[in-house]
Parts: structure tokens; sequence; C-alpha cells
């Protein structure tokens, strides 16, 4: 909650929260779970909509069937225009938090209600403690803004992309280098998507740039770069209409089926599958 807080007032945004559970956690995971009262998070949602009324809601942790019904209740009634939900089952350290009868629920009640849904996928997500949870709140930041949602989610990435470099813990060559990369990224995509491209407009040769990318991230920078396309492709295969053809000229391929060829790579599904998936 603090995390969020600290996240959007950052961005300019002001955060009005509603606590659903209390933890007692250390470094070595959660040690007791308290979860709100049903009574007291729908008080608590009912003061925040009827004072502020807030345009954009994020859904975090809920452990509880009374709790997301209160939720799921709450968000009908009033209706805010975008709801970003950040799935929250398992901590950082893969301790289960959600029963298993309340995550079957969440699925069929709640995320038919929502906007945007973070997708934590990648192992790589879990080495900075609350990334996830920054991408979220990042998102909606940028949709109360009025962006729209294939943009609030690029500016997101690029938000936390800056936060994993800020993570190196110093001001050293390195880390400023691999920040200033991560900036091109956001706005040269996916005009250009060689390493030598980005080596060239940094002054530096594709080989060092390399060496900081392993050093600060663990990836090479052409992994970054494809992970980077990986991101924009799915955002328009769940935001937006466009064909895979279409979709495959606005990201620099040279054809839909070399699109389909990269996707698979770094999917192991087809775009049309996954644009399926994602609307089941």
């Amino acid at each position: 909650m603090q995390a969020d807080v600290h996240t959007m007032s950052s961005l300019g945004a002001t955060a009005a929260t509603a606590i659903t559970c209390l933890t007692v956690q250390t470094s070595l995971g959660i040690q007791e779970f308290f979860d709100v009262p049903a009574s007291i998070v729908e008080g608590q949602l009912e003061a925040i909509f009827n004072d502020v009324s807030p345009e954009v809601v994020k859904v975090g942790l809920i452990r509880t069937r009374a709790v997301l019904n209160v939720v799921i209740d709450c968000l009908q009634r009033h209706r805010p225009r975008h709801i970003v939900y950040d799935p929250v089952f398992l901590s950082s350290r893969g301790e289960v938090l959600v029963p298993l009868s309340v995550r079957t629920l969440i699925e069929e009640q709640l995320l038919p209600l929502c906007t945007y849904v973070v997708e934590r996928r990648h192992r790589s997500e879990t080495k900075m403690h609350g990334l996830s949870n920054a991408m979220a709140s990042a998102v909606c930041v940028y949709l109360n803004q009025g962006v729209t949602l294939p943009d609030a989610i690029a500016q997101a990435h690029d938000y936390v992309n800056i936060l994993v470099a800020r993570s190196v813990g110093n001001n050293s060559r390195g880390s400023i280098l691999y920040n200033d990369f991560l900036q091109l990224l956001g706005s040269h995509l996916p005009q250009h998507s060689d390493v030598s491209y980005y080596a060239g407009m940094l002054n530096v040769s594709p080989s060092y740039l390399g060496q900081v990318c392993r050093k600060v991230s663990g990836k090479p920078p052409k992994t970054i770069i494809d992970e980077q396309m990986l991101q924009q492709i799915e955002v328009m295969l769940t935001t937006t209409t466009y064909t895979i053809q279409q979709i495959a000229s606005r990201m620099g391929f040279s054809s839909q089926a070399h699109l389909t060829k990269f996707f698979r790579k770094m999917t192991k599904t087809t775009p049309s599958q996954y644009r399926r998936n994602q609307r089941l």
C-alpha cells in the first residue's frame, strides 16, 4: 500500500486507499495475516467513492470470498472508468497468499470487470520486490491523465525500467548508460531494433553496451530489445483490433509470417492464439 502511494505520488497523482489485508513479514517471508473484515473494507470503499469518486481503481491482494464480494459489488455500482488489477497470488518468496477457491472466483468474477491485468510471467520480475505493483500503479496514473491504454502501458513499462536501472544502487557509468539505453528504447522502438544503432546513439561500442547490460540486468541488449518489442506487440494484441498483418507492419516486421515466427520464439504460441487466450 505504501508502495502504491509512493509510486502514484512520484508521478503526480493522489492515492486514496482501502486496506483489505494486513501482514506481518520480515526478509524471511510473511509470518502472519490479518484479513480486514468485509464490513470494514466496504466502509472504506464507500467513504472513498462518496468523497472522491475515483475514475481509476487499482485492485491488489484479496484473500477472502467476503471481501471479494464487497469489492465486486462496489465496482459494479460505482462503475469507475478503469479498473487495473495486479494479481497477488504468491509472495516474492513463492508463498501462497490466496486460497484456490478465492482465486477461481477472482478469475470468474473480477477479471471481466478489469481494463488491464498485470501479467506476472517472467521470473526476473521477482528480482526487485514490488516491480509489478509499481507497473500497475503507474498504469493507473497514466490512465487517470487521459492517456490511452496502450500508451499508459508503454509509459508504465518505461517507468519500471528506470526503477530497475536505479536499483543498481549507484551512479556509476554503467548504471547511467543502462538507464540511457532503456530510455532510448522507449522512444526509438520499433523503428530501430538493432544493438549497434543504440550503441552508436550512446557513443559506445556494441560489445561495451553488452557488457553493461549483462552486469546490470543479467541480459544481453538484444534480449532486452526483443522483450520490449514483445511487450508492445502484446499490448496491441490485447487492447486494439488491429489485424496481425497491421501489427506486423507497425512493428517493422517484413511480413506477418516474420512477426509470427518472432512471437512464437518468445512465447511458444502464435499471436492469434495469444489474442484468443486473453479474451477467454
